[in-house]
């Protein structure tokens, strides 16, 4: 479907979307799933309703930005706690974190999406070529997901945001959850997440980087940058950026030299044996 361009990617996501019927769209800010609610809402109606999970592993720009739309859009949201900071499984970190992640958002989800209504995600067909333990869960919750179905991958997601006027969504960079800067078997730490986030903003703001990640590992804390930004940040530049920042870590527990490196995508994840 990508291939045959943004216009039957809407209406092949319509057709869907209009076939499941009442829907529970799982909404974590990112382009995917906005997109999906978008379209959702405007095909069903008030038989759709968003839910975005809230807590220190979800960047505060990520819940604003589903905010706005809601008001914008007219959405039934709810804004829901899915207790996944409680979960010792998901705490301890282990290479299958997303796992126990989606295990506690679909379970907190279920009850709340209503008689008859369907969890939906937006996965892409991008998705399904990677590591990823949280379909394992959606798949136990009977979570389908409409782009998988359309064949629709994350390029003709953003064509779809593009095409509905949704701007911000179509260049948004991707922004998976702060628990993935915390490098494999670390435990996660709320003060942690938080002071991340706070950390990442900070970089965005010093130095307009389209991409930044602010990974802590055992041996440092690792700021990564696209390399636009890398290459203009000069050596007093990354002295005084290092400082503020090591001073935001250190209050939330975190005493490592910091240091910048190019952006790689999932570098804090230590993947399993036979996944590149």
């Amino acid at each position: 479907m990508d291939s045959a361009g943004m216009k039957p990617g809407v209406a092949a996501l319509e057709r869907v979307l209009g076939k499941i019927g009442p829907v529970a769209v799982a909404v974590s800010g990112g382009v995917d799933s906005m997109t999906l609610a978008v379209v959702a809402h405007r095909v069903l109606g008030g038989s759709a309703t968003m839910l975005h999970a809230v807590s220190a592993a979800v960047p505060a720009d990520a819940t604003e930005r589903v905010v706005r739309y809601a008001r914008r859009e007219g959405w039934r949201l709810e804004r829901i706690d899915a207790g996944e900071l409680h979960d010792a499984r998901y705490v301890a970190n282990p290479v299958n974190r997303c796992y126990f992640c989606k295990t506690n958002l679909y379970a907190t989800i279920a009850p709340l999406a209503g008689a008859g209504a369907t969890i939906v995600s937006g996965t892409n067909t991008d998705d399904l070529g990677d590591f990823r333990p949280g379909l394992a869960a959606a798949a136990e919750h009977a979570v389908r997901h409409p782009y998988v179905e359309c064949g629709i991958g994350k390029s003709t997601v953003r064509a779809i945001a593009a095409r509905l006027g949704l701007d911000d969504l179509a260049e948004l960079p991707a922004a998976p959850c702060l628990s993935s800067r915390v490098e494999t078997g670390i435990a996660i730490d709320p003060a942690v997440l938080k002071a991340i986030d706070a950390c990442e903003r900070m970089v965005r703001n010093a130095t307009g980087a389209a991409t930044v990640r602010c990974r802590v590992r055992r041996a440092a804390v690792v700021v990564e940058l696209d390399d636009v930004a890398l290459s203009a940040l000069d050596a007093p530049a990354r002295a005084v950026l290092a400082g503020e920042l090591d001073q935001r870590m250190a209050a939330a527990g975190v005493s490592r030299t910091v240091r910048f490196e190019p952006y790689r995508m999932g570098s804090a994840f230590l993947r399993p044996s036979g996944h590149a």
